[in-house]
């Protein structure tokens, strides 16, 4: 088994050191072993993962006791697998013969601190924050994340984003122009489209008064557009879309097509991962062919 910072064969000579003296500082778990030895070989990957899992709380010492007589004699191990686990210069627990991972670790648990959980990365927070609408929140995130990266593509596109919806679109306007390279160029085609629905949304009727001409001419093409845009500015976009595939059928060549450029900068809006894209894509092929 290879060595880590955490993983380590100790002998008779620098066992005073890297076990009494470093359990001072950690837990030292000390895994007494033989090559002949079966269940040996079985325990050790087990252990060497729980250590690893412990990210430097808890270290693994390995003593081969064929070399080591000194040692073996001197804690008095009398069977293999033979673990101890040694805190501020003494054996504290441990265990002889095979043990379940579940054992194992419920016998360190009173011993060794918990690893510190990793923080959560700032920007995937944001991510699920606007994910959820909660707006403010992510836009607060996305500053921190701005502050340290302030051309991070990701970061900036998804604050856009957050601007957008709070109406401050110039704001949003300008930091979607900060964004540099193609890396990006899906996400950032769908935080313009955004920008242009709402901005569009702005000079259009209100959604009723566009329903109540629905009611009263189902085919209304013009009343239908403007609707299917009122709702990409609220984020309703399933109806959005099924609105604007249903104008698309009816009159694909409305106002120059735009009810097929429309759904494409959706697709953008949405990214190609997202379920409603995947079900419209699919209407879209099967209407155009």
């Amino acid at each position: 088994m290879s060595q880590t910072p955490y993983i380590f064969d100790v002998t008779s000579a620098n066992f005073e050191q890297l076990v009494l003296e470093n359990s001072f500082h950690k837990p030292v778990l000390v895994d007494f072993w033989a090559e002949w030895c079966a269940p040996c070989k079985a325990l050790m990957p087990l252990l060497a993962k729980i250590t690893e899992e412990y990210q430097g709380e808890l270290v693994l010492a390995k003593v081969n006791c064929d070399i080591e007589q000194d040692v073996v004699a001197r804690f008095g191990v009398r069977s293999l697998p033979t673990v101890v686990l040694f805190k501020d210069g003494q054996p504290v627990d441990g265990f002889a013969g095979a043990q379940p991972e579940s054992a194992i670790r419920a016998m360190l648990e009173p011993h060794v601190q918990a690893p510190a959980a990793p923080e959560a990365d700032s920007l995937e927070t944001a991510q699920a924050l606007f994910a959820e609408g909660r707006i403010g929140e992510a836009e607060e995130l996305l500053k921190q994340a701005l502050a340290e990266d302030n051309e991070n593509a990701v970061a900036l596109i998804l604050y856009a984003r957050c601007l957008a919806e709070r109406g401050e679109l110039g704001e949003a306007e300008l930091v979607l122009d900060a964004v540099k390279g193609d890396e990006h160029k899906q996400a950032l085609a769908g935080a313009r489209a955004q920008l242009t629905f709402l901005r569009q949304a702005n000079d259009l009727p209100e959604v009723a008064d566009l329903k109540s001409r629905l009611a009263q001419n189902a085919e209304d093409d013009e009343a239908a557009y403007q609707l299917a845009i009122q709702q990409l500015a609220r984020q309703q976009h399933e109806a959005a879309l099924d609105g604007l595939l249903k104008l698309f059928v009816r009159n694909r060549g409305y106002a120059d097509g735009l009810p097929h450029k429309t759904l494409l900068q959706v697709f953008d809006l949405l990214g190609s991962d997202h379920p409603l894209v995947t079900t419209y894509r699919r209407k879209l092929y099967q209407a155009l062919y």
